[in-house]
């Protein structure tokens, strides 16, 4: 049976690198509480997005394909799937789904593994959804002359219960010490869960397998860098515009208190203000006037 270390094994990845990186990371998180009160409405298009994106992404990973326009229609569940691709990437969005909304409660436990694999099979005309295998199984290879032969042989059936609960109780009891960073243990965690590249350093896959693998990934993550670029333009605007927000709620600081209004006061407050021109249609004289302030610009109460 495979040990798996979480307690020797993560001071190794402790470089000066992953360290500053995880800094960062947890920097942007306590600012996580000011965008979500400041500007829900963009999070939320940012969330829809990356389910998307994820989804797209995931399912192209395992050989499932299909439009963009589909997949966004399936995702956002608008239309019911079509097929065995389509199937698959719905449940894929219903464990995604589950995953956002309950993520306090999604603990990396056998159980909830196997309840996540239901749901991930829930469209399918299958029973494999929420059961280990049954069956030993093998990784194997044909060479040019159409000769196949064994290159992995996989956890066998019985071991693989053991195996999990083995795997989960060791991340689990690692997370509640607290000694390392769950980011640090977390892609430890997923690496462990499938075996890739360890079995490939011991040549257990093939080469040939973990370059596909690899390409397939790599093809990913080049589109995820083109999205990435166009949700981080967003990201900066939104960071200025909370710059700006800081600096027009410091001038309202100031004046909280005052006797009477100044020219200076109204110079700091005020940019601009339009004057549009009187609309008597209704019969009644109606004009609108727009005040735009430093900073933050034309601004509207909400009713």
């Amino acid at each position: 049976m495979k040990i798996f270390d979480y307690k020797t094994a993560p001071k190794t990845l402790l470089t000066p690198d992953i360290v500053a990186m995880l800094t960062s990371i947890h920097e942007h998180k306590g600012k996580q509480e000011l965008y979500i009160e400041a500007h829900a409405d963009i999070l939320n298009t940012l969330i829809e997005i990356a389910k998307v994106q994820s989804t797209g992404a995931s399912n192209r990973i395992e050989g499932i394909h299909t439009s963009d326009k589909r997949l966004e229609e399936i995702v956002k569940d608008k239309s019911a799937p079509r097929n065995r691709t389509e199937q698959e990437i719905a449940g894929y969005r219903d464990v995604l789904a589950t995953i956002h909304e309950s993520y306090d409660y999604v603990h990396p436990r056998p159980n909830i593994i196997l309840q996540l694999h239901r749901q991930l099979y829930s469209f399918a005309q299958t029973s494999i959804g929420g059961s280990y295998k049954n069956a030993d199984n093998f990784i194997t290879e044909t060479d040019a002359e159409g000769n196949e032969s064994t290159r992995f042989t996989p956890v066998p059936a019985y071991l693989t219960a053991n195996a999990m609960e083995s795997l989960c109780a060791a991340f689990i009891e690692s997370i509640e010490k607290n000694e390392y960073d769950a980011l640090l243990l977390i892609p430890m965690f997923i690496l462990d869960f499938q075996k890739i590249y360890e079995d490939n350093a011991s040549g257990k896959l093939s080469d040939k397998r973990l370059a596909q693998l690899s390409g397939s990934y790599e093809q990913e993550q080049a589109s995820l860098k083109e999205q990435s670029a166009l949700l981080q333009d967003e990201l900066n605007a939104f960071n200025a515009d909370g710059e700006k927000a800081g600096k027009f709620i410091e001038v309202v600081r100031r004046y909280t208190e005052f006797d009477e209004l100044s020219n200076a006061m109204l110079n700091e407050f005020i940019q601009k203000i339009l004057v549009h021109e009187a609309d008597k249609s209704s019969g009644e004289r109606v004009q609108e006037v727009d005040v735009y302030f430093n900073f933050i610009g034309n601004f509207t109460l909400p009713k």
